[in-house]
């Protein structure tokens, strides 16, 4: 299992599952000086040299399904020296189909950090938003930098990825520890190797910076966002450093930026063992259910016991790859961001316990993007890269994660060990962290709607409570449900509302609550 901290939405199911959490605030400079020192056009530098930007005109082609253009817009590589090396950001768009006034462009961020939002806007946002919504706006959306098509952070080949995924998360003795620390030095030295001259630059208070030069290109006066998962925190940040140009924002499965690494780590540990549980207690229900028909309790001990049984010997899965301990448990971490994968998930789980591990393991590769040639995308890559860039490393060394590792089993009898581990990759990072936890209130920002649900696995429901009390126009919008995210995953009662305010600007009433 590599638990590398990834937030996305499941609004692709698994097309689009994530791994696990992000971390918060980055950039070269604190948000809040950003945000006191900004500019007409764009932030701390002076308006001439940061004016070219602003001024560009992106050359639109036809790209993708048809409606869908395609162009690059240029970006300064650091902030803090305009006037020096450029990035080119992806960007992409579907035009408003009418009928109706157009309303401007609307940006869409799926999360990761690393998740391409060019794919996602593609693959589902501009097919699959709600017709009233792009009858009326431009469909619009940016891979971040180092994500995708945006120069992407590269770190490893797919055979060292490979075997990287499959490296015990779970060490049992001094040995196996070092072996996982050795790995993610390895991991985080083939990313300096190959992406060092990026790794400074892919914080998400850059990435936030992009999206305002993106708005000006545009023309829009101000922008209007939906972000999901991660998405949520680049969409704050947004907020807090150019809040009067923040319009109508919709921040889903909403991140808490007010916390330390070492406590999102513990909360979202806490948010797949409730995850789980859910799926467990409707699996005993169930006539195939691999985890017995007893009790939620029950299945838990099952499933523990059949990752240690994996972890002492994998199971076969027709190629070279075994399915041993890591693989299944992120095969299983992925099937929770989305209820719909509890069928899948049950006939993997019963699979490999019958000695065939590949349909467990097709849900890690998705969980990683892994192609069937073997090659992988960069989601995991940037993932890192962002993540170690915007907050300081939960646990600098093995010798303080064993002291931690009491309070992540507590968390998770199940998945706990394995998330502690994971809350290492941070600590061999090249590049230090830029970013701090903190609170974010994005004062004279209009009116923010931010979304959780109840049993998210991801972004835990009390996050979104702490960003809406946090943000001083915050409205929660509470979804009492399973699965990553709220907005287009079935439910009348939050589309209705989030459709409402986002075409008329109209709030949830306070306290709305959908189930």
């Amino acid at each position: 299992m590599d638990t590398r901290r990834l937030l996305r939405t499941s609004a692709l199911a698994l097309a689009t599952a994530g791994l696990l959490i992000s971390g918060c605030s980055g950039g070269s400079s604190s948000p809040g000086a950003s945000a006191s020192a900004s500019t007409k056009d764009g932030g701390l530098a002076p308006a001439s040299a940061l004016q070219p930007y602003y001024a560009q005109e992106l050359k639109w082609r036809p790209c993708g399904a048809p409606g869908f253009e395609c162009s690059t817009m240029k970006a300064p590589l650091d902030y803090d020296k305009p006037d020096g090396k450029s990035i080119k950001l992806a960007v992409a768009r579907k035009k408003a189909t009418g009928p109706g006034k157009r309303l401007g462009s609307l940006l869409v961020n799926p999360g990761g950090p690393g998740g391409s939002a060019v794919g996602y806007l593609q693959a589902y946002a501009g097919i699959g938003y709600p017709a009233p919504v792009r009858a009326r706006y431009d469909m619009v959306a940016v891979d971040p930098r180092g994500v995708a098509r945006s120069e992407p952070v590269e770190c490893l080949t797919g055979k060292e990825m490979d075997a990287y995924t499959q490296v015990d998360q779970t060490p049992d003795d001094a040995a196996e520890a070092t072996r996982l620390a050795a790995s993610l030095k390895n991991f985080a030295a083939g990313c300096e190797k190959r992406s060092g001259a990026i790794l400074p630059h892919v914080s998400t208070v850059e990435a936030a910076r992009d999206m305002d030069i993106l708005r000006a290109v545009l023309g829009d006066e101000k922008l209007t966002y939906v972000g999901a998962s991660y998405g949520t925190f680049l969409g704050a940040t947004y907020a807090e450093l150019f809040p009067d140009r923040a319009g109508r924002l919709v921040l889903d499965g909403a991140m808490d930026p007010s916390l330390p690494s070492r406590q999102l780590n513990r909360d979202q540990t806490e948010g797949f063992e409730t995850a789980f549980q859910s799926f467990a207690t409707d699996c005993v229900t169930q006539t195939d259910c691999p985890l017995g028909t007893e009790s939620a309790a029950d299945a838990s001990t099952r499933l523990k016991a059949f990752f240690a049984a994996l972890d002492a010997k994998p199971v076969e899965t027709g190629e070279s790859r075994k399915l041993g301990e890591s693989l299944a448990t992120t095969g299983v971490i992925a099937a929770m961001y989305d209820e719909g994968a509890w069928p899948q998930l049950r006939e993997a789980l019963a699979a490999a316990m019958d000695g065939d591990g590949a349909p467990l393991l097709a849900l890690a590769d998705s969980y990683y993007e892994r192609e069937g040639d073997g090659s992988y995308a960069n989601l995991m890559y940037a993932n890192a890269a962002v993540n170690c860039l915007d907050l300081p490393p939960a646990f600098t060394a093995p010798a303080a994660v064993q002291s931690g590792l009491p309070e992540f089993e507590k968390a998770s009898p199940v998945f706990g060990r394995g998330f502690a581990w994971a809350s290492l990759n941070c600590a061999y990072w090249p590049t230090p962290a830029t970013g701090a936890p903190h609170r974010i209130e994005a004062k004279g920002a209009d009116p923010i709607v931010v979304v959780g649900t109840t049993r998210d696995p991801a972004t835990p429901y009390k996050w979104a409570q702490g960003l809406a009390e946090q943000l001083d126009s915050g409205t929660l919008l509470t979804y009492e449900g399973d699965g990553h995210t709220a907005y287009g995953r079935g439910s009348d009662c939050v589309d209705t509302a989030i459709n409402t305010y986002l075409l008329e600007g109209t709030l949830p009433p306070k306290d709305k609550r959908c189930r």
